[in-house]
């Protein structure tokens, strides 16, 4: 019985191109900043692996099940590399050309990587992202003459943000605030952590999908907490019910195109007593000291060492859990993170108008201290020539977050 010839790749451009987040003209310009990068490193062919990687310079955000995926970048070409059970999905969301791999055949992703990037030259990866297993393949099948990591050069474009990218982050921004005000709604004795959570989750989609008729959905997401499940910055939710007196942690994260933005709040329901206060108060005043000495010129290492100034004052910077901020751009709970621009004592960047950073400084206190609970403020703030903008108008303190 004869089979039928099944191929290795194919391209399977069904439909039409959807809307891309952004214009042309801006994938354009990202991938001229590539192509420098490119050219600075002697790389040939750019291989991204990484969702932020392929995302930022492409405008497709795959969604992995255990299959690799893959962006190649030369001179002339830009090129995602997909699996079949995705269809035509990747070329519509894609800037550039599209190729299916099959899986009739192991291996068929790096054959198809080989196609598009050559042979027996010099190549580019993102290591922090490339497996052992990936990097072994790609020697396998590129056999390349030497691999060169741009993933850092890349992760600095990506620091410095366009005014289209600005734009829809202050977009996120205030989707972010309507899914908080939704939350402070919801907040009632005796109402569970999921269900107040998922209040500002559906009030955040479905603005999304008023505001941006052509996107994707996916992934936007409540971490709401209470009690003791405040301690962690990324605690899960829970089904506990609320409690009058009890500490909260309002955390909303609209997705837009694999733009995360973020808002974070304490709260307290009906009352709040006289330690938390002072924590609480003590917390609010580290964040607007630390927003004040964002502006440029100023490095993430000095910033951070002038809020940990402020905390040992007041004898709290034991309870300080992580570090005061981080970039914003194409980053995830799950994937991406530009590592260069956080507010920690071991990062030296240096801030620059177009960066895009938090501010969220956090105390948490173990139970059974007086004041005990995590307490936590968090705005984004554009890096603008005189100092910075921010863009998150949802109100923080004890004047506006004691609900009921």
């Amino acid at each position: 019985m004869t089979g039928l010839q099944r191929p290795d790749s194919y391209r399977f451009h069904n439909g039409t191109k959807a809307p891309l987040p952004f214009a042309a003209e801006e994938y354009e310009a990202r991938l001229a900043g590539l192509r420098a990068i490119m050219a600075d490193h002697g790389v040939q062919a750019a291989i991204f692996t990484s969702m932020h990687g392929i995302a930022y310079y492409s405008g497709f955000l795959y969604c992995s099940f255990g299959r690799p995926y893959g962006l190649v970048v030369t001179a002339s070409d830009c090129v995602t590399i997909s699996a079949g059970i995705d269809a035509g999905q990747p070329w519509r969301r894609s800037h550039g050309d599209n190729i299916t791999y099959t899986d009739w055949t192991r291996d068929n992703f790096w054959r198809v990587v080989a196609s598009v990037a050559g042979t027996g030259t010099t190549v580019g990866v993102e290591e922090d992202h490339l497996t052992l297993d990936a990097a072994a393949k790609l020697r396998a099948f590129l056999t390349p003459t030497s691999v060169a990591n741009i993933a850092p050069a890349c992760m600095q474009q990506r620091m410095r943000k366009s005014p289209a990218e600005i734009a829809l982050i202050r977009e996120g921004a205030r989707v972010a605030d309507v899914g908080g005000y939704a939350i402070r709604d919801a907040i009632r004795v005796g109402t569970r952590e999921i269900d107040v959570a998922i209040a500002g989750r559906d009030a955040m989609e479905l603005e999304i999908a008023r505001a941006f008729p052509d996107a994707e959905y996916r992934d936007t997401w409540v971490w709401f907490q209470s009690g003791l499940n405040t301690d962690g910055a990324h605690n899960p939710v829970t089904s506990r019910a609320l409690e009058r007196g009890d500490i909260l942690s309002l955390n909303t994260f609209p997705m837009i195109s694999g733009y995360y933005t973020a808002l974070e709040r304490t709260l307290f329901v009906g009352e709040v007593d006289d330690t938390s206060r002072r924590v609480w108060e003590a917390n609010v005043g580290a964040h607007e000291f630390g927003m004040s000495l964002l502006k440029p010129g100023a490095s993430c290492s000095a910033v951070t060492e002038q809020i940990n100034g402020f905390f040992a004052e007041r004898d709290l910077l034991q309870y300080r859990t992580f570090g005061y901020g981080h970039s914003f751009g194409v980053l995830s709970h799950y994937y991406g993170r530009e590592a260069g621009l956080e507010l920690r004592e071991d990062i030296d960047t240096v801030l620059e108008p177009g960066m895009v950073i938090s501010m969220e400084p956090m105390l948490t206190l173990p139970q059974g201290v007086p004041g005990a609970g995590g307490y936590r403020e968090h705005d984004i703030l554009i890096i603008n020539e005189d100092g910075n903008e921010n863009i998150t108008g949802f109100p923080f303190g004890p004047e506006h977050n004691v609900i009921g």
